[in-house]
């Protein structure tokens, strides 16, 4: 029987980790062949496999997201976008542009601001923080933010436990 390596990221503190090693605040260590992950604020766990438990999504796998590009994707009707950077780590935001209401954000620019991983919208070119989504330059406009959701790769698959309403 082949061991799995599962990994865990969290939308607040993406850091994937390794299945044996310890993992961040508020997320619990996965058990093999599965990721168990709570994002800020949740008090119970979920953990996605291949039978996608209630709250995960499953989205696609690793290879298909392109490093330093987003990708779109629908769940449950409601749009989000994927991030992989080039150390790796995938995140994810809802894919409104919260300046212009624009479906857009997976079409922009992704970087890194001093090691904070962001993407700029195509649209106005405001700045996000991918893992927190607080907006680092407003462009003069009023602060806004995009929300972002708790991600785990499991055996090479990305899921995503979608959090909150739309806006």
């Amino acid at each position: 029987m082949a061991t799995s390596q599962a990994m865990t990221m969290d939308a607040e503190t993406p850091a994937a980790t390794p299945s044996s090693a310890p993992v961040a605040p508020g997320v619990t260590a996965p058990a093999a062949a599965s990721a168990t992950t709570a994002g800020p604020g949740d008090d119970a766990s979920a953990t996605p496999a291949a039978d996608t438990p209630h709250g995960w999504s499953r989205i696609c796998r690793v290879d298909d997201l392109l490093v330093e590009r987003g990708a779109a994707a629908l769940v449950d009707g409601r749009q989000i976008a994927l991030f992989r950077t080039y150390d790796g780590r995938i995140y994810a935001t809802d894919q409104m542009d919260p300046f212009s209401g624009a479906a857009v954000l997976s079409r922009g620019i992704v970087g890194d601001r001093a090691g904070v991983p962001t993407v700029a919208s195509p649209m106005y070119k405001q700045v996000f923080d991918l893992r927190t989504g607080q907006c680092l330059d407003t462009q003069g406009k009023e602060p806004l933010s995009v929300r972002v959701h708790p991600v785990a790769v499991t055996d090479g698959v990305v899921f995503v436990r979608i959090q909150g309403d739309p806006r």
